[in-house]
């Protein structure tokens, strides 16, 4: 094809990964084909509209209140739909996937873009487009799902896939009206009259639809059609207008060829999914550092023997979480020498902290205390917050942030948990700990800020809460990403902030420490990478699900660096998440302090790998004390060593 000729043309993509980018903010699918032109060959119309096309823009004006259809010549199953669109008043107006051939018209998957009927149905029309049925998509029997159940009669349904965020349960945190947060709820839904942008992704027997991310969903079975063409419509009486419309085919997955950093050498010690975290220790006073990933202990030097310390099976990665093992920390809490593993969780059966007390060498699982009953936050830190040389469990849980340890007195029984926070401003992505105010003592931060701990260690109630927006919502997901570093970016001598801005949508960027001449803090983004429509990803990476981080000196220059990688499947095998089968990487971001770059310093992507991605933190440290940072990652492909060369 031509795009001189029919106005639709291959993207790049297909060829060499690389996607021209579309207009407007672009959709999250990398495009097979997309419109841009003058020219309506290859589009069909049928009924009673006018179509018109001009510079990648196609215009509908409906001839009578029943409208008409603009069909495109090819056809898919599953199938990724973006456009924008603008709907003038009077205007109704939709796109039909599968539009499938009967015997007097067509049938298919109708999405309902006209104010007041914003939904999903299964819809006919007959040869002439006037629509003869209409029946409105149930909804999928629970949300992360890629293949609905069949219905339950009498079932009341359950949960909207793709639509706006519920209000948070009290589990996890709701919120009162008086609390403030610093980062707005996005503006999504429909806005009548306006530029929308439109996103639907038809997988399966489920269809989902993003209006300016968010928007209904529904169970298309196959009787409401199972492969067809797409196709635009309009009625009433006013004009719609499409334009950046894009394709893909989301029935063809890639995989690409293994690539590792010259850098680092992969080991791949478990081919399976038992944790989302991972960490390391000397667990049995052999002399070297052994690893832990979700139940198993891989016993070092080689990591080719292990032992399991806890009961469990291997998860399905398409449609199950290792809820036991969301986070995993390595540290001696019980104070007898030998280090004991922390499991955080946020939600299952063992929601909240589980202690496994190292058995000192015998032949044995370990045994288990729960110290903490409670947590929302899918991210936590071990840090030593107040000081004492020992570190602390940082965490959010039933709607503010705390922090707990334990009695030293009596380890395994519930820990001391110290609440910094007032209740409303934990959410579940994004923790970090750090000295943001330079004043020798360790504050916490989360997507909504940052409190200051108080000079007074014995003071009770909340620390001092200072706002700053440190995270992004997309509308499908909330604000925050995984574990926040907080060092010196630019040399200037203040910490400054690094995050990933949604754990699962788009965006890393590091916020630079601002002081006025009264001391006053403040801080300012600069981008580092965004969707893969952005121009300015730094190194031109894109990748989406942020939801593992940690830092560290890769490059021994005595600046730390940035460690993040995707979470593939971050829910399950679905559309949920943009991007979802992306490819499964891991980078390391080198601080480079420049002062002809915005804020004095920039980062520059370096592939560590792409068959692996993160859980929902990575680990980074020495483990073979040859003088280079090494990495361990627990994701759904298994558990891997970087031996950093």
């Amino acid at each position: 094809m031509r795009s001189t000729r029919l106005a639709l043309v291959l993207t790049a993509s297909l060829a060499s990964g690389v996607l021209v980018p579309v207009f407007g903010a672009g959709p999250s699918f990398r495009p097979d084909l997309r419109f841009e032109g003058s020219s309506l060959t290859g589009w069909n119309p049928i009924g009673q509209a006018d179509w018109r096309a001009a510079e990648g823009e196609i215009t509908g004006t409906p001839k009578a209140d029943t409208g008409g259809w603009l069909v495109f010549d090819r056809s898919w199953q599953d199938t990724g739909f973006f456009s924008t669109f603008q709907c003038a008043a009077g205007c109704r107006a939709g796109v039909l996937l599968r539009a499938e051939k009967t015997a007097d018209g067509l049938k298919g998957i109708y999405v309902s873009l006209t104010e007041g009927d914003v939904g999903a149905y299964a819809l006919t029309i007959d040869a002439s487009g006037r629509e003869t049925s209409r029946t409105r998509l149930r909804v999928p029997g629970g949300g992360q799902v890629r293949i609905a159940p069949p219905p339950t009669p009498d079932a009341p349904g359950r949960g909207r896939v793709g639509g706006p965020a519920a209000p948070p349960a009290a589990g996890r945190g709701g919120r009162g009206p008086a609390v403030q947060l610093p980062i707005p709820t996005p503006n999504t839904g429909l806005h009548p009259g306006e530029w929308n942008d439109l996103e639907i992704l038809i997988d399966a027997n489920i269809v989902r639809t993003f209006i300016n991310n968010a928007g209904p969903s529904g169970v298309a079975d196959d009787a409401m059609g199972r492969f067809g063409s797409v196709a635009l419509h309009v009625a009433g009486t006013g004009p719609v207008r499409f334009k950046a419309i894009a394709f893909k085919d989301l029935g063809v997955r890639t995989r690409e060829a293994e690539k590792v950093s010259p850098r680092f050498r992969v080991q791949q010690i478990s081919d399976f999914y038992y944790s989302f975290g991972a960490s390391a220790a000397d667990f049995n006073h052999d002399g070297v550092t052994d690893v832990v990933a979700g139940p198993h202990i891989y016993f070092g030097p080689d990591y080719q023997r292990s032992r399991e310390i806890y009961l469990t099976t291997t998860i399905n990665p398409s449609v199950q979480f290792a809820n036991d093992a969301w986070m995993q920390f390595a540290y001696d809490f019980t104070g007898d020498g030998w280090p004991d593993v922390l499991n955080a969780s946020f939600s299952g059966e063992n929601a909240g902290a589980t202690l496994y007390v190292n058995p000192k060498g015998e032949s044995r699982r370990w045994d288990s205390y729960r110290v903490t009953s409670a947590q929302q936050t899918e991210i936590a830190v071990l840090e030593d917050v107040d000081g004492d040389g020992k570190p602390e469990l940082v965490y959010g849980a039933q709607g503010a942030m705390h922090y707990a340890k334990p009695d030293p007195a009596n380890p395994t029984e519930p820990w001391i948990v110290r609440t910094v926070s007032e209740t409303g401003y934990a959410t579940a992505h994004g923790v970090g700990v750090g000295d943001v105010n330079g004043d020798g003592r360790k504050d916490i931060l989360n997507a909504y800020g940052w409190w200051e701990q108080p000079a007074n260690a014995s003071a009770t109630g909340p620390w001092q809460y200072h706002p700053q927006a440190f995270g992004r919502p997309i509308g499908r997901t909330s604000a925050g990403g995984s574990v926040m570093a907080v060092y010196d970016v630019n040399g200037d001598g203040l910490n400054d902030v690094v995050t990933s801005l949604s754990a699962h949508g788009w965006g890393l960027a590091w916020y630079e420490q601002k002081r006025d001449a009264s001391g006053t803090i403040s801080f300012e983004q600069h981008m580092i990478m965004d969707d893969h429509n952005w121009p300015g990803n730094a190194g031109g990476v894109s990748f989406s699900q942020l939801h593992g981080t940690t830092v560290a000196d890769i490059d021994a220059d005595g600046i730390p660096d940035f460690i993040v990688g995707k979470r593939y499947w971050s829910h399950q095998d679905t559309q949920i998440d943009p991007d979802p089968y992306g490819p499964p990487v891991i980078y390391w971001y080198r601080t480079v302090r420049n002062p002809k770059a915005p804020g004095g310093a920039e980062f520059v992507p370096e592939l560590i790998h792409n068959q692996s991605g993160v859980g929902s933190d990575a680990w980074a440290g020495d483990i073979n004390r040859d003088g280079h940072v090494d990495i361990v990652t627990s994701t759904k492909f298994g558990t891997f060593i970087f031996w950093g060369k």
